[in-house]
Formats: C-alpha cells, sequence, structure tokens
C-alpha cells in the first residue's frame, strides 16, 4: 500500500530520472570513445600531414590517461543501474580536465579546438541541474581564460589570408562541422530518453492515482456498508413480521413474494458483510479457508442461484485441487466480470477455469454485443462504460487492479464468426501463489475441506451448469 501515498510516489518517481541518468552515463562514455579516437587521428593528421611539432609523449600520456578513465567508468556503470546528477557532474569535468590538457599542449586558447568547450557546456546544460551547468561554465570560462596566459605555443603559418586555407581557419571548420555532429547525435538519443523517462513516470503517477482511487473507493464502500446495516435489519425483522401476519400466511402467492425478498435481502447482508471484509473490518472473521475447486464451483453454483441468468455453463480443467485462502476482493473481482458480461449477454455465459504452471487461468465468454475499440484500448480504467451511466465504468476497473495487486493481468477481445462479432471474452490470469496456503501442492491432503464432501472431489473436470 506503499505505492499509493505521496511518499511512494515520490520514492518511486525517482527511479525513472537515475534510471534515466544511466543512460546518460552511457551516452557519455560513448561520446568519450568518439574524442579518444578524435584526439588520435587530430594528432597523426597534425604531425604526418602538416608536419607540425607537438609534444607527443605528454600529449599521448593524457590520452592514456582519458582511455583508462573511460574503461573504468564503463565497468563501473555497466554493474550499477542507477547515475546522480553529482556522478555525471564529476564525468563532464574529467572530460574539461582533459581537454584543457591537451589544449595547454598544443597552443592553449589559439587552438582552433578551445571551441569545444561549448560542446562540454551544452551537454551539461542538457544532463545536469542549474548548479551544475553554471559551475562548468565558470570553470571553462577560467580554463579558457587561463589557457589564453600559460600554454606551449603552436607554431603554425601565417597564413590568416589564404582564407578557407588557412590551418587555422580549416582548424575551425572541422570543429564547428564536429561540435554540430556531435551534438545533433547526443541531443537527440538524450531528448529520446528523456521522452521514455518522462512517459515512465507519467505511468506511475497514473497508477498511483489510480490505487488511491482504490482506497478512496473502498472507504466511501465501507462507510455505506455500516449505514446500510441498521436498515436491512429492519426490513428483514418486517418481512418475518408479514410471514406471521394472518392476512399473508393465507395467501400462497404473497408469501413466494415474501420468500423471494427475504432472499435478496440476504444477497444484500451479503454484500454488505463482503465490503466489511474487505476493509478488515469484519468481526470476528479473516479470509476463508478451502480449496481451489471448491472455491470455484461456489462461486458458480452462487452465480446461477442469485442471477436472472437462463443458461450458465461452468467448466472446470483443474485436475489438481489445492488448499487456498481467498476473501472477498477475489470473490467480488470474479463476479464483476461475470457480471458485466451479464448485462451484456442474459441468456447464456460461459465461465472456464484452468491451471497452467502455477498460473490460475479463468476465461468469461458470452454472446452479446463484444467491446467498442475505444473499451479495448482504455480496459481498466475509470469511467469508461457503454453502459451510458454515471460513474459507470468501476467494475473493471475495480477487476483490473485487484488482479494487479496480485500479481495477474486481465485481458479482453470481441470473438467474431464469418467477420461478425460473436460476443466478447474476459480472461483473468492468476498466480496461484497469491491465494496458495502450501507451495507446490500437487493435490489436496487429507483432512481438506474437499474431503469432508466425498461427492464435491469426485465430479467431473467439466460441469455444466444450467
Amino acid at each position: 500500500m506503499d505505492g499509493l501515498f505521496p511518499l511512494g510516489l515520490d520514492k518511486s518517481s525517482r527511479t525513472p530520472d537515475r534510471a534515466a541518468g544511466h543512460k546518460n552515463m552511457l551516452q557519455l562514455i560513448q561520446l568519450r570513445w568518439i574524442a579518444v579516437f578524435g584526439q588520435i587521428t587530430t594528432i597523426i593528421v597534425v604531425i604526418f600531414g602538416f608536419d607540425i611539432h607537438l609534444p607527443l609523449p605528454h600529449m599521448l600520456e593524457v590520452l592514456a590517461c582519458l582511455i583508462a578513465f573511460n574503461i573504468g567508468s564503463h565497468l563501473r556503470w555497466h554493474e550499477r543501474p542507477f547515475v546522480t546528477n553529482r556522478e555525471l557532474f564529476l564525468a563532464l569535468l574529467v572530460d574539461v580536465a582533459t581537454l584543457t590538457a591537451q589544449l595547454y599542449l598544443s597552443g592553449g586558447a589559439t587552438n582552433p579546438f578551445a571551441f569545444l568547450y561549448l560542446l562540454q557546456i551544452i551537454i551539461s546544460a542538457v544532463l545536469l541541474a542549474a548548479w551544475s551547468t553554471w559551475t562548468i561554465v565558470v570553470i571553462t570560462s577560467l580554463c579558457f581564460a587561463g589557457l589564453s596566459q600559460f600554454s606551449i605555443p603552436l607554431s603554425l603559418p601565417p597564413d590568416h589570408g589564404n582564407g578557407v586555407f588557412s590551418l587555422y581557419v580549416e582548424g575551425m571548420l572541422i570543429c564547428f562541422i564536429l561540435i554540430a555532429a556531435l551534438l545533433a547525435i547526443f541531443i537527440t538519443r538524450i531528448s529520446s530518453i528523456r521522452r521514455a523517462g518522462d512517459a515512465q513516470l507519467a505511468a506511475l503517477r497514473q497508477r498511483a492515482a489510480e490505487e488511491d482511487h482504490i482506497v478512496r473507493m473502498g472507504l466511501l464502500a465501507s462507510g455505506a456498508a455500516h449505514e446500510l446495516g441498521t436498515p436491512l435489519a429492519t426490513l428483514s425483522v418486517i418481512l418475518g413480521d408479514w410471514r406471521r401476519m394472518p392476512e399473508f400466511s393465507s395467501n400462497p402467492e404473497l408469501l413466494e413474494e415474501i420468500s423471494e425478498m427475504q432472499i435478496q435481502l440476504q444477497r444484500c447482508k451479503t454484500i454488505v458483510s463482503g465490503v466489511l471484509l474487505s476493509a478488515g473490518e469484519a468481526r470476528g472473521e479473516s479470509s476463508v479457508k478451502t480449496t481451489l475447486n471448491t472455491f470455484l464451483s461456489d462461486i458458480a453454483e452462487e452465480f446461477r442461484t442469485t442471477r436472472p441468468i437462463v443458461a450458465f455453463d461452468f467448466e472446470n480443467h483443474i485436475e489438481q485441487d489445492m488448499p487456498v485462502a481467498f476473501d472477498s476482493a477475489l470473490k467480488q473481482m470474479i463476479c464483476n466480470v461475470l457480471d458485466n458480461a451479464l448485462e451484456a449477454s442474459p441468456r447464456w455465459l460461459r465461465l472456464t477455469a484452468t491451471r497452467e504452471e502455477g498460473i490460475l487461468n479463468l476465461t468469461v465468454d458470452d454472446t452479446g454485443p463484444g467491446f467498442v475499440p475505444g473499451m479495448l484500448d482504455q480496459l481498466g480504467k475509470p469511467y469508461q462504460s457503454t453502459k451510458g451511466k454515471t460513474g459507470g465504468g468501476l467494475g473493471l476497473f475495480f477487476v483490473v487492479n485487484v488482479a494487479r495487486k496480485l500479481g495477474g493481468a486481465v485481458t479482453a477481445h470481441n470473438r467474431e464468426e464469418d467477420g461478425i462479432i460473436a460476443g466478447a471474452t474476459v480472461s483473468l490470469t492468476l498466480p496461484l501463489s497469491a491465494i496458495s496456503l502450501e507451495a507446490d501442492v500437487p493435490a489436496v491432503e487429507e483432512g481438506a475441506d474437499a474431503q469432508e464432501n466425498p461427492s464435491e472431489s469426485t465430479k467431473e473436470n467439466s460441469q455444466h451448469v444450467h
């Protein structure tokens, strides 16, 4: 339940940002490998192509340090899934330091590649918090100012009048193209990562809002159940008195009507008790212990006797029974699916139960008009209903959230015959570990509820209830 409250939301909301930071760090590592390759290529071209003297041993030492740092970063962040702003900031400081060292060895501020500082600033503006970005701005500005005073001179021929054929102008042109290409690639990737993180964060917030909605619905239902207790008890007493009155006891038709009213009243009491049980307020009651087949059979029998269904097929293909514990929320979840199907198809429904490798599969089929495409796309969202009722659509919303809490899922689709919709199918999948009393129980042991009633355990696996 921690995810339903603001503290849980804040904790979860930080996860996408830190995961995105990890992806951004991997992008920095890739960019650093490009920088290593670019520095090696530039040194080779300058020395052997233009015959310009450079302090090669010292530049290679800086390059070796950069390679070692990048290898260490790759090994570290390959294992750790989260990266903070501080760690990204320190990584960018290393890049600024190595760039400053290389520029110091190759002309300082007169080196056309000094404008690569702009690349570091733009990357920091995209990746880092505001204080970190401004810190990078101050550091790079100080480095550039220092390089204008202290550096090893770079001997370039005085050819500034040659325009684009000047070595300095060509160096600036190469630097510009390099920065533009790297920014286009890098910013595009970072934007994609950020959009993915925002989408994940939005999904987490939506889920927290939906779960909070469930909590508020539960509180409202619990309060309503308390309020309904007294009038239901009063009605029960009145109906009991009516049965004993001569005006009613002498009329078989009226007695039959009173009996039906008492049955429906008892059903209302059961629903109220179930709501209180879900809220943890049932007096002296706890989760019911039974077996899986008994639980499903009881639901099918109760649905047949309390709903105006013409034909209801219950097909149980579970061969190995097992002891389980369930509360009213799980039972209400299954009944909600059946009730929704009943409204669409009052003449025939089918509930199919199967068990596959620790997963309970429940499938409800009907012969109604099916789901509209918009409903299938928004399955489980609140207030998505085709019934035209205010506040409708909460049934499947409740079903999806209960199934998700238990580690299961809900799917739905329309069945078609000859290109015409022949009904809808809703499938519930639940891990048996969520309701099982024993792990990996192959069959019901002696003394379980099913053994107390041998006729129940020896029924055919496929039951048809009409």
